[in-house]
């Protein structure tokens, strides 16, 4: 069982009805410890102003979301993407944030070439290790569901993330989302591979049957068929003892309700089905 007080809020989950101020208050009003902002979020706040207030509500940035989309059709394309991905580290550092999050890019509009597409990520994420490293900033690589390999992210499995740590070094780790990962035959080994120095973020939320948009149909926990709580004893079991982020795209449920009877659900949901 899952202690509640180990939910941090990813802020997609409630990103129709808030800004990131209500969203910061929310956490706060609910007793949730933990919070990951998306940038637009942060940005259209302000990352001085809302480092200030996450300050004073006494939270825990679990990661800051997202860094990524390296491809690029042409080398200024992959420039301006190094340098949006240095924004996003100095983002992440001002507002304290555990980790900045990598949703990695798929091949340039037009493109067929995956493996070329693979090969400008890891060259990206080595462009920008450097930089994140002087700024004592983890990069985690989040593997999304082959579904996202042409458009999302063309790292799909765990085993692949993490075979881009071992070749890239100290400074980068993983973002495991059960939404991505839950039906990899090798997950349980992967997490036991990646360790506990690697495993820098956990996300949850739910696969519903039938999923009636594969980008913004996800659960709530326990309304789908992800084992989700074999999967955190996987991570715990290796390691990881972190705050759990709740990260629900849900265009047509729970970004319909009112916030704090989505977050009220979330704090009621977690003991048992996470």
């Amino acid at each position: 069982m899952a202690d509640p007080r180990r939910m941090s809020l990813n802020v997609a989950t409630v990103r129709q009805q808030w800004d990131l101020g209500q969203m910061i208050q929310g956490c706060v009003r609910h007793g949730i410890t933990g919070i990951a902002p998306w940038r637009d979020k942060l940005q259209d706040y302000g990352v001085s102003r809302a480092a200030r207030e996450i300050r004073a509500a006494g939270l825990t940035v679990t990661s800051l979301c997202r860094g990524g989309m390296f491809p690029a059709a042409d080398p200024a394309g992959r420039r301006a993407a190094l340098e949006d991905n240095r924004r996003a580290v100095d983002e992440a550092v001002a507002i304290g944030a555990h980790c900045l999050v990598l949703v990695v890019g798929g091949m340039p509009p037009g493109s067929k070439d995956l493996p070329g597409a693979r090969q400008q990520v890891f060259d990206g994420i080595a462009a920008l290790l450097e930089y994140a490293r002087e700024a004592a900033m983890p990069l985690a690589i989040e593997p999304l569901h082959p579904m996202y390999a042409a458009d999302r992210a063309c790292i799909n499995t765990l085993r692949h993330a993490l075979d881009l740590c071992d070749a890239l070094g100290a400074g980068v780790g993983v973002a495991v989302d059960v939404y991505h990962v839950w039906w990899d035959l090798e997950l349980a080994a992967q997490i036991r591979r990646a360790g506990r120095e690697r495993l820098l973020g956990f996300h949850v939320c739910d696969w519903l049957v039938p999923t009636v948009d594969l980008l913004l149909d996800r659960g709530m926990m326990g309304d789908g068929i992800i084992d989700i709580p074999a999967i955190r004893n996987w991570m715990e079991d290796a390691g990881f003892g972190d705050l759990i982020e709740v990260e629900i795209f849900s265009r047509d449920n729970w970004w319909q309700r009112d916030a704090d009877e989505v977050l009220a659900t979330c704090l009621e949901r977690f003991p048992g089905a996470v």
